[in-house]
This record gives structure tokens, sequence and C-alpha cells, in this order.
């Protein structure tokens, strides 16, 4: 039973993906799903109940795009992070836009906690890699600045593609480094952190890798 319907939520979740759900119908969801109308609201009261998980669902995946191996510098972990996440805004812009956005019928507090939850798994990634445990004050500031900062570029890259993706996924790389780095100007432990990333970033160069912070 739980399988059957993990299966509609994934196949809602590829229609959502393309168009809106007003565009969407059940008949349709059901088609696609290989089963009947009738059992499609066995399993959920409406459309709105299916679209919510749905987006539940996005929400996960999205925030494990976040998740990255501890290997490397963290220029390089960054950029693969941006990777995944670009492979996601382009596989499934609508419903990334209302993840984002709220989407149609959908309570702006249910998404909010959607996406705070994203935000949230994404901040937490973000200090792992960085080895800090008890962030101070102007770190915070610095990843939650640059996760937002990530989600409105990535909203804007999809009204148009005007910027090539992968310069976008570099940019976004070396935006982090430029925050923390004037935030490091102002603050002797960011200052300590930024040492320690510039420090890895070096490392790698005299290993062969290039670096993602210049």
């Amino acid at each position: 039973m739980e399988e059957r319907r993990q299966q509609l939520i994934g196949v809602a979740l590829e229609l959502f993906s393309s168009r809106s759900p007003d565009e969407v119908s059940i008949d349709e969801i059901a088609t696609a799903a290989g089963i009947s109308r009738p059992l499609v609201y066995h399993y959920f009261p409406g459309k709105l109940s299916l679209y919510e998980a749905a987006l539940k669902r996005a929400a996960e995946d999205l925030a494990d795009r976040f998740v990255e191996p501890r290997e490397g510098p963290l220029g390089a972990r960054l950029l693969r992070v941006m990777r995944r996440y670009f492979d996601f805004v382009d596989d499934h812009g609508p419903g990334f836009s209302a993840l984002l956005r709220g989407g149609p019928g959908v309570g702006s507090s249910r998404t909010n906690t959607l996406i705070d939850g994203v935000r949230q798994a994404a901040y937490v990634q973000i200090l792992t890699h960085l080895d800090v445990t008890n962030p101070p004050a102007r770190l915070e500031l610095v990843v939650r600045s640059w996760i937002s900062l990530v989600e409105s570029a990535a909203l804007i890259w999809l009204e148009g593609r005007r910027i090539p993706r992968e310069e976008l996924e570099t940019k976004l790389v070396h935006d982090f480094a430029s925050l923390m780095t004037v935030s490091a100007a102002y603050d002797k432990e960011m200052a300590a952190i930024l040492r320690r990333m510039v420090s890895d970033e070096t490392i790698a160069d005299d290993q062969g890798y290039a670096s993602n912070f210049r």
C-alpha cells in the first residue's frame, strides 16, 4: 500500500515538474500511474493533497543535493553541490518555483515549512564542510545569505536562462568566497575560518587541482 502511494507521488511530481497543478488532472495522474481514478482517491483525498505530497518529496530531494563527501577542497565540493542543485532546478523548473514561491492552492505556511527545512539542511551541510560546530553570528549570516542568493539566482535563471548554467554555478561558488572574505575583515573568528579555506585551496593547487575560489 505504501509502495503504491509513493509511486503516485513520484508520478505526480514528474507531471507537476513540467506544468502547473491547474493543468494536471487526476485522470492524467491515474493514467500515468497505470491505475484507476477511484484508486487515486483511495490514497489521497484530492489533487491538492497529492500536490502537497509531491512538493514534500521535491523538498527532500533538493535538501539531499547539499550532501557531499568531505573530500577535496571546499571550492570543489561547493561546485559539485551547485551542479546537483541546478540539475534539480533544470529538471523540476515549475516545481522548484512552486516550492520557493508557494504553489497554487497550497497554504504559504506549508510551503514555508518545506523550504525552511531545505534551507536548514543546506546550512548544516555547509557548516559541516567548514568544520564548524558552534558558528559565530557572522558566519551564520554569511551562510544563510549565500543560500538565499543561490535560491534567488536559480529563480532568475529559470525565467530565461540567459546566463550559461555552468558559469552561474561557478559564480555562486566565488560569491561564497567573496562573502567570507568581506566578513573576515571585521571578525577574527571569520578570518581564521577563511585562512583554513584558503589553506585547503592552496593544498589542492599543490596537488594539481584547480582552485574554485579564484
